[in-house]
């Protein structure tokens, strides 16, 4: 039997009065108290740039604030690095999964913690027997001798999450834990969370799928700007009741795409193939179209695929069969900048591939634009027109709702959701027909996910092309016309949205077309 926390027994964790400033003068936790119960599953929530990972990187000695105290076990405590919280049985599993591909399972979580025999050499046996007990005890799913790079990214973080356990961590902290998870893959995940509260460990975790924090979780606190604005029971509370607590407001979370028919072919992709410098077929014979005003949607589960589809399209990687035709033009071999001329792109990790974080906001806002758009240069385009780029950026800025300090502040200073903006926004306003999207709001909190979606809808309703590729299947039943399925580098199913349901769609990401049929 599951226990729960007992409302009377004093708080494991207290964190009072926490103020953390960030030169100069970012304030990022105001006057931060929260507390954390013994044995029990704990969420915070909150929009991106609300506070949440500053305060937990502030319990586990990452950060070190500038006022208020932390009570841990009755004592107060103040970790100066990660290992001393460690030490004190504190843990964190960070979204970024940080393994030794080379390495099997049990020496990656040994690794730096080995046991030793006499002569100083490591045990190996003993080792692993001792990985095999956790791996038992705790009922988790792996298998010890397998090599990290052969398993799945599910299996991964179960590796990061043993790691903590080996070291006796009796506190996890979690950071978006199902971020890069299929939904197949989650209720295995929350099976061993909740197996380990069972056996006594107290987990808090960081999510913004509020579904999953409430199926999850036995409480939950709400931060907004730097604040705590509610700590509330899970049970009993609902996705809306939470997500107007992080936002100040009402989120609809049902669909407003509309019903349009389609126009002409704009993107058309026939007999697409890639094979890897080890000759391995990452892409078999994919013929896609997306016409004008149609929103398509590409579902699989991470690694069949989709990344290099996505490469395929953006020029960063040469097919070595097939055509990519973009509004009539082909484009399968084109330069990186003639593709940019036709298609918009919004890569899913914005700060390698969509920014600069160093740059500032407006350097971001017009890059593509100063190649494309002469009314940003003088001087047939030798030089950049600082005011029209500027004008420019003050208009995105306005357009899309971005917060923050000024125009020269660098990205990194803007929230996740905010930097979101930038990049949607500078894809958005180039002149194309054809827009890629690539989890677009992978990371983002319900009030920048909406907003993300209606900028998207508006785009389909102006008559665009859109290609999105999401994890998230609720996300593209919302939004898309139709869901491509791609399973092992092949499309398997290619089904309108209105016809399809999401337990359809995970056999094809899972089992493929035959299975998936049977």
């Amino acid at each position: 039997m599951t226990t729960r926390p007992s409302s009377l027994a004093p708080p494991l964790i207290e964190l009072r009065g926490i103020v953390k400033v960030y030169p100069p003068n970012v304030l990022a936790l105001d006057d931060v108290t929260v507390s954390f119960a013994d044995g029990e599953i704990h969420a915070l929530v909150g929009e991106n740039g609300a506070g949440k990972s500053t305060l937990l990187k502030v319990l586990y000695g990452l950060v070190h604030h500038d006022r208020g105290e932390i009570i841990y076990q009755g004592r107060n405590v103040r970790f100066r690095t990660p290992g001393e919280a460690i030490a004190a049985g504190i843990g964190m599993v960070h979204q970024e999964i940080v393994l030794v591909n080379e390495y099997t399972v049990w020496e990656n979580i040994v690794l730096g913690a080995e046991p030793v025999d006499w002569l100083g050499r490591i045990d190996r046996m003993r080792a692993r027997q001792a990985v095999r007990s956790i791996i038992d005890r705790f009922h988790f799913e792996l298998d010890p001798d397998a090599q990290v790079a052969d398993i799945s990214v599910a299996a991964r973080q179960k590796v990061e999450i043993l790691k903590l356990l080996y070291r006796a961590v009796s506190v996890l902290i979690l950071d978006e834990p199902t971020a890069v998870l299929t939904p197949q893959e989650i209720p295995q995940l929350f099976a061993e969370l909740r197996e380990l509260r069972a056996q006594g460990h107290t987990i808090i975790f960081i999510s913004h799928r509020l579904e999953e924090v409430l199926e999850l979780s036995d409480r939950v606190t709400v931060l907004r700007k730097g604040r705590v604005v509610a700590d509330v029971p899970a049970a009993g509370t609902t996705r809306a009741e939470l997500a107007a607590l992080m936002v100040g407001r009402e989120v609809i979370f049902t669909s407003r795409r509309t019903p349009q028919p389609p126009g002409d072919v704009i993107l058309a992709i026939d007999g697409l193939r890639y094979a890897d410098a080890h000759g391995r077929v990452r892409l078999k014979d994919i013929s896609l179209q997306v016409c004008a005003g149609e929103l398509v949607g590409v579902a699989g589960v991470e690694g069949n695929g989709q990344f290099e589809l996505v490469n395929a399209i953006t020029g960063l990687l040469q097919p070595t069969a097939g055509t990519i035709h973009v509004a009539g033009a082909e484009i399968t071999h084109a330069p990186i900048l003639e593709r940019r001329r036709r298609l918009a792109y919004v890569p899913q990790d914005r700060g390698r591939m969509g920014g600069s974080l160093p740059a500032s906001v407006m350097e971001n806002a017009i890059m593509t634009h100063h190649r494309l758009n002469r009314n940003l240069t003088r001087w047939r385009g030798l030089l950049l027109d600082g005011g029209a780029a500027q004008r420019f950026t003050d208009r995105l800025a306005a357009a899309f709702n971005v917060v923050m300090p000024n125009r020269r502040a660098p990205l990194r200073a803007l929230s996740g959701g905010n930097q979101q903006k930038v990049i949607l926004g500078r894809e958005l306003l180039l002149d194309s027909a054809f827009i890629l999207l690539d989890q677009p709001t992978r990371g983002l909190d319900v009030g920048s996910i909406e907003y993300v979606h209606d900028q998207m809808l508006a785009m389909r309703r102006a008559g665009r092309a859109l290609l999105l590729i999401s994890a998230n299947l609720e996300e593209l039943f919302m939004l898309a016309d139709r869901i491509v399925v791609l399973h092992r580098g092949a499309i398997v199913a290619d089904l309108p949205a209105a016809q399809a349901t999401v337990e359809k769609v995970g056999r094809y990401m899972l089992e493929g077309k035959a299975s998936a049929d049977a």
